[in-house]
C-alpha cells in the first residue's frame, strides 16, 4: 500500500512543522528574553549573536530589548495556535511574526524563512 499525499495530510504536516519551529523559537526568544532581563545578558557567551550588530546599528543596545524578545516569542506562540485552530487572524499574525523575527540572525532567521515557506504552501 502507498502512502496517499493528499492536500489534507500536507497541510497536517505543515501545521505541524510550524507548531514546532514556532515552539522552538518562540520558546527559546522567551527564555533569552527573561534571561537578560534577570542576568543582564543573554544565554550563552557574553557577546549576543549577529543579530546584535543589526540591533546596534539601529540605535538600540542589544542588552536592553528583553521585552521584545519576550513579546516576539510569545506572538510565536500564540499565532501558531492560532493558524492551527484556523482563527482569522492566525495565517497573517504568524506572517507578520516571522517576517518581523528575520533579523534574528542565525537560527531564528532560518526559522522564519522555513515557516513563511510553509505558510506559502498552505494557502
Amino acid at each position: 500500500m502507498g502512502v496517499i499525499c493528499t492536500k489534507e495530510r500536507l497541510s497536517m504536516v505543515l501545521q505541524i512543522t510550524i507548531l514546532f519551529l514556532a515552539a522552538l523559537n518562540g520558546g527559546w526568544m522567551i527564555f533569552d528574553g527573561i534571561h537578560v532581563i534577570k542576568k543582564g545578558k543573554y544565554f550563552g557567551p557574553p557577546e549576543p549573536g549577529a543579530w546584535s550588530k543589526i540591533i546596534s546599528k539601529c540605535g538600540l543596545d542589544p542588552f536592553s530589548i528583553g521585552p521584545l524578545f519576550i513579546f516576539l516569542g510569545v506572538m510565536w506562540l500564540i499565532s501558531a495556535v492560532g493558524l492551527v485552530f484556523e482563527f482569522q487572524w492566525g495565517y497573517v499574525a504568524l506572517l507578520i511574526t516571522a517576517i518581523s523575527t528575520l533579523w534574528y540572525i542565525k537560527l531564528g532567521t532560518i526559522i522564519s524563512i522555513i515557516t513563511i515557506c510553509c505558510l506559502a504552501f498552505l494557502t
